[in-house]
């Protein structure tokens, strides 16, 4: 596990155009959290642009960084999801989709062209919109007694914890992601709350 305590992001979708020769190349970059987002959204784009003849994307999840993803759909082999992935890595986001959808106007652009084209399009798109800082958190589950609610929800609200799931019965279920930098902090005044169990979720990269 690394040192860092923030990740860099983007909070909202932006989208821009870059063109060559006829040929038009749409990014569209996204916040995510997920794999499964990022399905959706690739899945949604497809169905609004299917007359395109390559929809080539990459994103990279996770404050550790280390889940990626490229595809090139159908261009030569590195010349569109790497410069698309290069783009974000060099701006150093993590939990961020760019998808490029490219409409062919009929003159090839050459490897060369392709790379700047793609790699083009993606920066154009990540510089209209602000990069984030967000607290890295790690995932835990709480169980406890009802009567002890009052006593968990002080110590989430004062240490800024993410409620992630919650089940409020007799006997209660919390999922809370914790921020990296006051995890200590907040497992140190959990076990002072009697009848409580604490348990950190596995592949709790957020």
């Amino acid at each position: 596990m690394s040192d860092a305590t923030f990740y860099q992001t983007i909070e909202k979708p932006s989208y821009a155009e870059y063109k060559d020769r006829g040929s038009r190349f749409m990014a569209h970059a996204y916040p995510v959290q997920t794999v499964e987002e990022c399905k959706q959204l690739l899945q949604q784009l497809k169905k609004e642009h299917p007359k395109a003849v390559h929809h080539c994307f990459a994103y990279r999840l996770g404050w550790d960084e280390t889940l990626f993803r490229v595809s090139d759909d159908g261009e030569p082999s590195g010349t569109a999801g790497r410069p698309i992935l290069g783009q974000i890595d060099s701006k150093e986001l993590t939990n961020v989709l760019v998808m490029v959808v490219r409409y062919f106007g009929g003159t090839l652009l050459g490897v060369p062209g392709l790379i700047q084209a793609y790699k083009s399009a993606t920066a154009m798109a990540l510089q209209l919109i602000p990069v984030v800082q967000k607290p890295i958190e790690i995932v835990y589950q709480l169980q406890f007694d009802y009567t002890r609610m009052n006593e968990v929800m002080m110590i989430v609200k004062q240490c800024s914890c993410t409620v992630l799931e919650q089940q409020m019965q007799l006997f209660c279920l919390l999922r809370i992601g914790i921020p990296k930098a006051r995890l200590d902090e907040v497992l140190h005044r959990l076990k002072e709350i009697r009848n409580i169990e604490v348990s950190q979720v596995k592949k709790s990269n957020r």
